[in-house]
């Protein structure tokens, strides 16, 4: 009887010792998702955040992916430990969430974790929060400077970088951002997704928005490729991504599309990303429905 005693407890301890190995190896991934905020079949972050989540808990083991929905986590222990913070929300002016909530967003940035950006999200004000953000992920949108039309992108090449792997080329329509402000000298920054915009993206008047002199000059007189999505190395480590389009919710069913932000915030979590990227199955129609209306 002592025997099997014994046998049964070194049993439960060999497991308890397994699960908090595993405890310990997984990384955390959060979502933070704005409230959606355009209408149905864009600014679907809720949406947009579920679907993502899913699809990495889904292909990596060794991932726990967490939505917090509509605004930042009001119990902020949430973000205990994270490998990753991933951003789906509004952006713009001197409340974006980012910056409301700096000090911690400095604090988690400091232990590391990785910090990424999707579409309106990369708005800030310049002077409120333009040094955060080259900071945090390298650049950022700046209203007079950075423009936001909607457009097809055809994405032809990709750089030897973990966050392309597996991508082949594609096309897609979307509010792609361009004319991003970056760290100078783009000091840390890989562009990851780039496209010559054309001409017809600046056929508007000057606004904070949509058009200006110095964009121009680059379009249209320089020709100069554009950076729509980027991985950023910082100086102590850490990893930080910015990713133009994720205007339209329609877009995530574009494997592409989705493959590279997939790897994006894997990457930033510091997790090895394999040859073929991240895999997910593409989501149907009513698949993007069911998200929508179970989120809102």
């Amino acid at each position: 009887m002592l025997i099997l005693g014994f046998v049964l407890f070194l049993t439960v301890a060999e497991a308890q010792v397994k699960s908090n190995a595993n405890t310990v190896l997984r990384k955390k991934i959060v979502f933070i998702a704005g409230p959606d905020s355009h209408g149905k079949g864009e600014h679907e972050h809720n949406g947009g955040c579920t679907l993502l989540s899913k699809a990495l808990n889904d292909s990596l083991p060794g991932v726990e992916a967490i939505v917090v929905r509509n605004g930042w986590p009001k119990d902020e222990s949430v973000l205990d430990n994270a490998a990753a913070i991933v951003f789906y929300l509004d952006g713009g002016g001197t409340d974006h969430l980012e910056l409301v909530h700096a000090a911690k967003m400095d604090e988690l940035v400091a232990r590391g974790a990785g910090i990424v950006n999707l579409h309106f999200s990369l708005e800030v004000d310049a002077r409120a929060g333009g040094e955060s953000f080259m900071k945090w992920i390298g650049g950022y949108f700046e209203t007079s400077w950075s423009v936001n039309p909607v457009w097809e992108a055809s994405f032809a090449r990709f750089p030897d970088h973990p966050v392309a792997r597996g991508l082949k080329p594609f096309s897609i329509r979307d509010e792609w951002y361009y004319h991003m402000r970056f760290a100078p000298g783009m000091k840390g920054v890989t562009p990851i997704l780039q496209a010559l915009p054309p001409e017809s993206t600046l056929n508007k008047p000057d606004g904070t928005h949509s058009n200006n002199p110095a964009v121009r000059e680059a379009v249209i007189a320089r020709k100069e490729m554009q950076t729509l999505a980027w991985a950023f190395e910082r100086p102590d480590g850490g990893r930080g991504f910015g990713f133009t389009g994720g205007h339209m919710h329609k877009n995530w069913q574009n494997d592409n599309f989705r493959k590279l932000v997939l790897n994006a915030i894997a990457w930033a979590a510091k997790i090895d990303i394999p040859a073929g990227g991240i895999p997910s199955a593409t989501p149907t129609d009513n698949e993007l429905n069911a998200l929508t209306k179970r989120v809102n």
